[in-house]
């Protein structure tokens, strides 16, 4: 049993650290929602873009004629990725961008892989589910924003722990899970709160945890590169970026990728000076094909002019954290049914946390009012009132 001292500081802890992050948690929980289902919003908006159907056996183009397609299309700007589309490698996407650095300023061209023809020039950076990933992801604010949504997450994790703390005792005169509903509207919601809280419990815990570790993702990535790709090209330190003209057949280099890693697909290729490159490299990033793997990538760096492979390094063990996280913090493993639980246990939270923010406005409201004050002072008593704190302390998960 936690002294009376313990009590108090383990329901300070929680009161605040759930006060803290509820608005952004509700922010995040309302906006994860529509992302659970993205390729099905987008099916349904008409913004996916769908390949004809053609027989199993046709042959594809090749990988220059995909990126020349795209470049007329901008002859202006200087392709920066190609990837295929997650679930259809029929399809390439060709970011193009005025210079190879990172910027919010590109286009993507979608190719048939197939024909070597132009399907689309979807809009990445524009509509309902731009504005929904961006609120999820940044609040529009860049890294700062991400760091900050990860602090929120940090605090929800707190709230979580010291909420599981507090059930015990809070619940100690009552069957687990029990809501009384005779009694009245305050204390059926702090009784349907906990039980919600309870239920949510280790969900809240993961995708909170995964979504924590996502806004990372900048800062591991720059720590890689400065940590272990560096070393690997520093004998190509200070070339200038391979002209376009000088680089061979990129066709021939994925081909020398892949053999590289037999049994692998392609995720996404960068190309010389990005990000995720060198000045000299194009650099091929492959994934499995078991569902766990398929979340893993393996970088393989080829020479832009010689079309041989220079380096396939093994990723950190933080970036492994990091890309098993991303997938199931939107529950992408599963298919269809594992995305309708984390939609109804999404919904659930909701309720949790609007609930919290609830308890706690009401008990302010008590507390202002002397003869309230009284009435809720005895309904905590009658309720097994272990905590002597606001409404929103004893909770189980006020942030979750």
């Amino acid at each position: 049993m936690l002294s009376p001292s313990a009590l108090r500081r383990w329901s300070w802890t929680h009161k605040w650290s759930s006060l803290v992050c509820t608005v952004f948690m509700l922010l995040l929980c309302i906006t994860g929602l529509p992302l659970i289902f993205h390729h099905e919003i987008g099916h349904l908006l008409g913004t996916e873009v769908e390949t004809p159907a053609m027989p199993a056996n046709t042959p594809r183009a090749s990988l220059d004629k995909v990126l020349a397609t795209a470049q007329a299309l901008h002859p202006e700007r200087l392709v920066q990725f190609a990837s295929h589309a997650g679930d259809d490698d029929n399809v390439w996407f060709v970011t193009l961008t005025p210079t190879p650095a990172p910027t919010d300023d590109f286009r993507s061209v979608a190719v048939d892989a197939r024909t070597g023809q132009v399907l689309a020039q979807p809009r990445f950076d524009e509509g309902f589910m731009y504005v929904m990933f961006k609120l999820h992801v940044d609040l529009f604010a860049g890294l700062p924003g991400k760091l900050f949504l990860g602090f929120m997450g940090l605090l929800l994790l707190v709230a979580i722990v010291t909420g599981v703390v507090l059930y015990a005792p809070f619940m100690r005169k009552l069957a687990f899970g029990e809501v009384r509903r005779d009694r009245s509207t305050r204390v059926k919601w702090l009784d349907l709160h906990n039980l919600l809280g309870i239920v949510t419990l280790m969900w809240a815990f993961v995708v909170g945890g995964t979504g924590m570790i996502n806004t990372w993702a900048d800062l591991l990535i720059k720590y890689w590169q400065y940590d272990q790709l560096s070393v690997l090209l520093k004998p190509y330190e200070g070339q200038p970026i391979v002209p376009a003209a000088g680089r061979g057949p990129l066709q021939q280099a994925l081909v020398a990728a892949q053999a590289q890693a037999p049994g692998t697909k392609l995720s996404f290729i960068a190309f010389p000076g990005t990000a995720f490159s060198s000045p000299h490299h194009n650099t091929f990033f492959l994934r499995g094909n078991e569902p766990l793997t398929s979340r893993l990538l393996k970088p393989v760096l080829v020479d832009a002019r010689t079309t041989q492979v220079t380096a396939s390094p093994q990723l950190p063990w933080y970036l492994k954290a990091l890309l098993v996280s991303q997938p199931l913090h939107f529950g992408d493993y599963g298919g269809m049914p594992m995305k309708i639980l984390w939609a109804l246990l999404d919904m659930a939270t909701i309720v949790v946390l609007g609930s919290g923010l609830y308890l706690w406005l009401l008990k302010g409201l008590q507390t202002r009012s002397p003869s309230a004050q009284a009435a809720g002072s005895a309904t905590d008593h009658l309720a097994g009132g272990a905590l002597p704190t606001s409404g929103a302390a004893r909770t189980t998960e006020g942030a979750a």
